[in-house]
């Protein structure tokens, strides 16, 4: 055992196994392929089931990614991806490690949505615990097939729960959710160390409204339309207080709820237990530390910026929830009166507060309807809005490609020096405008970040870094703090922490050059996560609200150790028999 092992998350001693044989070659978590040992091989009766030269893991590495390459589409490669993880975890995650940034978008998104929405014509193993509302009585039963009594905590740290109804860019996708949640617990294992075999996903099948899914015949999930109201609030509750009764110090993610579900359920569960939305959270956060870094570039206090998000869904609202918790902090107002300097545009147009049909979400930042009137403006119209708002932040989560028009960004551009626009929408191809149209509108002026990867924009003698937005180099860092620190609760001022650690790491502020990238880039991004989870953990304890009470947390250097020490890295472990050991 190393210094700081005693939390399990990083034990890099000999492993004993119950098992031998084709038993332990299917089990993804300890099989080595060809990387056992010949003292390994003799001892686990693997002799005759393996090629007879043992390899190295980098061997291992090259040949994979030799494969990888060879496939010629993106959904290809997901695919292939997705069968190696079944095979063989530890060299799934080495290969993602060794080429980061370029897998990053095959396993995520673009390419994740649309392996989600062929989920059910693409099926070959199930991955994840699968709870229909069909059967709500049956979810700890369901759940307990997960749970180990030998294990600390019963063996699960990490919990991503989807519903599916809200997935990326592309909507209802029922049972596909499953997907989603794997993915997000593979990036959190890739960019923060958490341990792949002590994490789970779950679905919450409560039908789809998903009209092609239903007309489907090899549809997978429920054939119903979705189900509301008090029954799926009682199934969500079920589904939390069995997870907390079987895996007591787990961290939950939601994600990807629909956005008359994702704030509310935040808000049900978070004062009770350490939940986490990435819709509402995380977007926020990324966005916010994106825009901090922006406002220092430009020289624009955040305290004194107005804010058009053009989208009010779950992202829309969770990232203005955000910005106006900045903005409270940063000018010492309430977040009510920061509210007002953020407006919220959705398929009815600019939220006012005489719309009944406004979320729960949305109504905190509509705006009064008697001091807009229709002669002044057109409300659904973004260039109208951006001639009366004067924006310095424009934000995309509308998933309507091409809405930021080049006359709408002309229109910004004449009002402040450096306009900060992030069309965030994903995938790829629902993104409101092209980082390239952006800067050209703009004389390369605007200070760009997208929800998805794109390359480096060439203008004149001009290199500009687009930076990617994303969630993923945030969550997995709260995430990481909250599992380490087994914390009680995830509080605001925890999260405010985290924003500041992630804003602190932009390049475009480390090397004060504005066409560097306004968020980090992904291939740092497990530093990224150390400082944020340093962060979490020194707020956490601020507050009374750790768990684990013998961290490092007055010498800095040390807790960084301490962090570091504790993330699981894709390392083979020395494998041993031992009949007595249990799993």
């Amino acid at each position: 055992m190393g210094k700081y092992d005693h939390l399990l998350l990083a034990d890099r001693s000999p492993l004993k196994v119950p098992y031998k044989g084709n038993t332990l070659l299917n089990d993804r978590f300890l099989n080595k392929g060809t990387a056992f040992t010949h003292k390994e091989r003799h001892e686990l009766e693997l002799h005759g089931l393996l090629p007879t030269n043992p390899q190295t893991l980098e061997e291992q590495v090259r040949r994979a990614y030799e494969q990888y390459s060879s496939f010629e589409t993106d959904l290809e490669k997901n695919t292939f991806m997705t069968s190696m993880s079944e095979q063989n975890n530890v060299l799934y995650y080495k290969l993602i490690q060794e080429h980061l940034k370029e897998m990053s978008s095959i396993i995520y998104t673009p390419t994740e949505g649309d392996a989600i929405e062929n989920y059910s014509r693409i099926f070959r193993r199930p991955n994840g615990c699968f709870l229909p509302i069909s059967h709500p009585h049956e979810v700890e039963d369901r759940l307990s097939r997960f749970h180990n009594p030998d294990t600390e905590g019963g063996g699960v740290d990490y919990i991503v729960v989807s519903d599916g109804e809200q997935i990326l860019g592309i909507g209802d996708q029922g049972i596909g959710g499953i997907l989603i949640s794997v993915a997000k617990l593979a990036l959190t294992t890739v960019c923060a160390g958490v341990h792949p075999s002590r994490t789970l996903g779950v679905v919450l099948d409560t039908g789809t409204n998903n009209k092609k899914l239903l007309e489907d015949d090899l549809y997978l999930g429920l054939k119903q339309e979705r189900v509301r109201g008090d029954d799926y609030d009682k199934f969500v509750d079920h589904f939390i207080q069995s997870a907390k009764r079987l895996f007591p110090k787990a961290y939950i993610h939601f994600e990807d709820f629909g956005v008359h579900n994702a704030r509310r359920l935040l808000d049900r569960y978070r004062k009770q237990y350490a939940v986490f939305n990435d819709d509402v959270q995380g977007t926020g956060c990324v966005t916010l530390s994106s825009i901090m870094a922006a406002a220092k570039l430009s020289n624009v206090k955040l305290g004194d910026m107005r804010i058009i998000s053009f989208g009010a869904g779950s992202a829309g609202t969770g990232i203005a929830e955000q910005v106006a918790a900045g903005i409270a902090s940063d000018k010492g107002i309430s977040k009510d009166e920061a509210m007002k300097q953020i407006y919220l545009v959705d398929k009815q147009g600019l939220l006012l507060d005489n719309d009944d049909s406004l979320s729960v979400a949305q109504k905190p930042f509509a705006h009064e309807a008697s001091n807009f009137s229709d002669g002044d403006f057109d409300k659904k119209d973004l260039k109208s809005l951006i001639k009366l708002i004067k924006p310095h932040v424009l934000i995309g989560t509308s998933t309507k490609p091409g809405t930021f028009t080049e006359e709408a960004i002309r229109e910004m551009a004449k009002h402040v020096d450096q306009p900060i626009i992030f069309p965030l929408s994903n995938p790829t191809r629902l993104h409101e405008a092209q980082p390239k149209d952006l800067l050209e509108w703009t004389d390369g002026k605007a200070l760009v970040a997208t929800g998805s990867p794109f390359p480096p924009v060439k203008r004149g003698d001009k290199t500009y870094e687009v930076a990617e937005c994303n969630n993923s180099v945030c969550f997995p860092g709260i995430g990481l703090g909250c599992v380490l620190g087994r914390v009680k609760l995830l509080s605001d001022e925890m999260l405010v922490a985290a924003v500041s650690a992630l804003a602190g790491e932009a390049p475009a502020l480390k090397e004060n050059d504005p066409t560097k990238g306004l968020c980090p880039d992904f291939e740092h991004v497990r530093e990224v996560s150390v400082k944020i989870a340093k962060s979490i953990l020194k707020q956490a304890s601020k507050e009374d609200l750790l768990q684990v009470k013998d961290i490092p947390l007055d010498d800095d250097k040390e807790l960084e150790e301490w962090v570091k020490a504790q993330m699981w890295d894709a390392e083979y472990r020395e494998l041993v028999f031992d009949e007595r050991k249990k799993i």
